[in-house]
């Protein structure tokens, strides 16, 4: 019981369409980045554009790091989490020296009241 050339001729024709115009169909109906931009409002269009070179520099400072950790012999993901950890305690320890300076600063207003009481 074998298929027929006809049968054959319409799986592969069918499986053909789907293939190509499929993806076809993806790439016309998907609107490009100026299309997308052209749709937002205004207020969201300037607000795009002002936030577009700080998204930019992040982006460059994400690959930047990316490729640094690529190079380490540790996998990325735990350079990645070593790094994170280490500006986690960095930022920790600013905090307590900002903490530290600001309660020096209240100390030193409270003498400066109180000499200036007396």
């Amino acid at each position: 019981m074998g298929l027929g050339a006809a049968t054959w001729a319409k799986m592969l024709g069918s499986g053909a369409l789907l293939c190509i115009g499929g993806p076809y169909l993806v790439y016309y109906v998907t609107p490009t980045e100026e299309e997308l931009f052209q749709r937002y409002n205004p207020d969201l269009q300037r607000r795009s554009l002002e936030n577009r070179k700080e998204k930019q520099e992040n982006f460059n400072d994400f690959v930047t790091s990316l490729k640094r950790h690529s190079k380490s012999d540790v996998p990325i993901w735990t350079a990645w989490d070593r790094e994170s950890e280490e500006r986690r305690q960095a930022g920790i320890a600013q905090t307590i020296a900002d903490q530290k300076a600001a309660a020096d600063a209240a100390e030193a207003r409270r003498r400066e009241i109180r000499g200036s009481a007396s």
